[in-house]
């Protein structure tokens, strides 16, 4: 029997969205019916999704591309405003939703102050951030304030895929279309590639020396580093002195999600090479379906991959151990 679900990379859109980023969202738009009314919706019509695809706890945080401070604020607070509602409709200890803060990553200081008040005022359980700021990634000693706030909270940090910057565009741009590009760009190739290639780039940097209690979360069975890890593991001896090699902080500071992805294959691979303790189930919702999900984890569960114990630490406990959080009663 499928056991209770908990997932982490579950999006909305706040009020104080502007239009230009919607714009970016043109493709998701076209192709995933009703996906703009389920972003902007925190209450019933998301509730009614969780429960088609029996999802019991749902981590929300916001749809990537928000970067001014007063926005991610707003959003927070539009967040934790929607959880406690949910939470006064059903009564203590039955809450179906959970928060991950968005943060402006343009500024490192004030994403570190809105991580605090996230974490400490409204009781949310980490953070979902861009994986790049305007092509700007995370590993410059400017960036410490927001990984020692992280570390010092402990709260995990989820590295989410973001369209590319202007010059990482034109690396995916030829002669075919512009749909063909931006879809390579981002959900097609290059989101999960960069956001691999930033983590090789914090390794690098000795940001895991420095803060060796991180928590890194990677979506979409691990941004494909899970099935290059093996070389990365080798040719990262080259990169410099650390005091932990990258397989090691591999395991030990980077858990990854299933979400968007349904196929059983790449779970071959990742059962191989990663802790199970470090894997949990994940949507995408609402650019992927709750239901998509579902069929996924009972082919899991049906594949003999994995035992009632493992699938259970998928399906739900490693998120209860990492983000503290509890299934509803």
């Amino acid at each position: 029997m499928t056991p209770p679900l908990i997932t982490l990379e579950e999006h909305f859109f706040s009020s104080t969205v502007p239009a230009s980023l919607r714009d970016s969202y043109s493709e998701q738009l076209k192709h995933v019916d009703g996906v703009f009314d389920k972003l902007r919706n925190l209450n019933e019509l998301r509730l009614r999704d969780m429960d088609v695809g029996r999802v019991s706890l749902q981590v929300v945080s916001h749809a990537p591309g928000l970067t001014d401070p007063a926005d991610c604020r707003a959003a927070n607070d539009q967040l934790f405003a929607a959880i406690k509602a949910h939470e006064a409709r059903v009564g203590d200890g039955k809450s179906r939703l959970a928060g991950f803060a968005v943060a402006p990553m343009g500024d490192p200081v004030e994403a570190a102050d809105v991580l605090r008040v996230a974490i400490t005022d409204l009781g949310f359980v980490g953070a979902l951030v861009d994986n790049h700021y305007n092509g700007k990634f995370f590993d410059g000693p400017e960036y410490d304030p927001w990984w020692s706030a992280a570390e010092e909270l402990d709260v995990p940090v989820y590295l989410h895929p973001n369209w590319p910057g202007e010059d990482m565009a034109l690396r995916y741009q030829g002669d075919f279309s512009d749909a063909a590009a931006r879809s390579m760009g981002s959900s097609g190739l290059g989101w999960h590639t960069e956001t691999a290639l930033h983590v090789l780039r914090l390794f690098a940097s000795g940001l895991f020396d420095r803060r060796p209690k991180l928590k890194i979360i990677l979506g979409h069975m691990g941004e494909t580093i899970p099935f290059m890890l093996e070389r990365i593991q080798v040719l990262s001896r080259r990169w410099g002195t650390y005091l932990r090699d990258f397989k090691t902080v591999y395991n030990e500071n980077i858990w990854i999600t299933t979400s968007g992805v349904w196929s059983i294959d790449p779970m071959r691979c990742i059962l191989a090479n990663t802790s199970i303790e470090h894997i949990l189930y994940s949507v995408d919702y609402p650019f992927q379906k709750n239901e998509v999900g579902l069929e996924w984890i009972t082919a899991l569960e049906k594949s003999g991959l994995v035992d009632e114990d493992q699938l259970e630490a998928i399906a739900y406990g490693n998120a209860e151990k990492l983000l503290g959080v509890k299934l509803p009663t």
